[in-house]
């Protein structure tokens, strides 16, 4: 049995800090946000029911389960959350990590876009947009640099390896 310390919590104290994080950001960005911002406008507005409600609607399933299976990811193998007050200790390389190195951003993407699918709401995807551009630099200016320090080698290989948003195949 491992011994639970502030540099090794438990898996539980991990999934709830998960929980808290994932009401508070990315809850914001996909949830609170948009509420905000379409409010008016839906309240009066039935949801029109079709092929792009349902392509919405899977876009929407597509982006919380990425987002979900990641953050599990970051729990399990990385020993730590996505919330920037207790990262991973480990650079996690399975799951959707094999494909790019930002997976939780690209889904909360995917989802955000469902979403102004779904609505037909040209802000929303314009919302999307500025959101998507302020991932970018997050992860250029701040993210990747820290890692890099932090992570060591064992991110620079893996930063070799995988590219920042583009899907593909990891090479071997």
């Amino acid at each position: 049995m491992e011994q639970v310390t502030p540099e090794n919590p438990s898996q539980v104290a991990l999934l709830l800090k998960l929980l808290a994080f994932m009401i508070a950001a990315p809850g914001t960005i996909t949830l609170w946000l948009p509420l905000f911002l379409l409010f008016p406008e839906i309240r009066h507005r039935p949801i029109a029911w079709g092929a792009p409600t349902l392509s919405a609607g899977l876009l929407i399933g597509l982006g919380i389960t990425g987002y979900i299976w990641c953050a599990l990811d970051f729990v399990f193998a990385g020993k730590g959350t996505p919330a920037p007050i207790d990262p991973p200790k480990l650079v996690v390389v399975r799951g959707l990590y094999r494909f790019t190195r930002n997976p939780m951003y690209v889904s909360v993407l995917i989802l955000l876009t469902g979403e102004s699918l779904f609505f037909r709401s040209v802000a929303l995807l314009e919302y999307a947009a500025v959101v998507a551009i302020g991932f970018h630099l997050f992860v250029v200016f701040y993210e990747e640099p820290a890692l890099r320090k932090r992570m060591g080698t064992s991110y620079q290989e893996y930063w070799k390896m995988v590219p920042r948003w583009i899907w593909r195949v990891a090479r071997r």
